[in-house]
């Protein structure tokens, strides 16, 4: 992977994917966040509705990753949920020392309801 790519891949917090539908089975391409955490990526959202992305990916977790900032580029990925819930916690709070938009969330709501993923690029 060229050093601009992996370098967009930590520092661009907003991405599009496109994952395959997990019933029609056909494409579904939606804007979201890529949260850098050091060396591991992580996809999110927030507690209280269900995410169709997070169902596609629990159905099927290979994805593609499209970078639109300042490097263009579609990556193929794989999505692994974070179902273990001291995972999840430890995931979420180092997440809110990363994004000050996070700091005054309800971690228990966050770890009990939100969709949390890791992401794997593929080489």
């Amino acid at each position: 992977m060229e050093e601009s790519t992996a370098r967009a891949l930590h520092n661009d917090r907003t991405i599009d994917i496109t994952t395959t539908g997990r019933k029609s089975g056909t494409p579904r391409r939606i804007e979201i966040a890529l949260v850098s955490l050091g060396d591991q990526l992580v996809i999110s959202g927030s507690p209280g509705r269900p995410r169709g992305w997070y169902a596609n990916l629990r159905a099927n977790p290979e994805f593609t990753i499209h970078l639109k900032k300042g490097v263009h580029a579609d990556l193929s990925a794989r999505a692994t949920p974070v179902l273990d819930e001291a995972e999840r916690r430890a995931i979420m709070l180092e997440m809110t020392r990363h994004d000050p938009r996070r700091h005054d969330i309800n971690i228990d709501e966050w770890v009990a309801g939100s969709p949390l993923v890791k992401v794997h690029v593929q080489d």
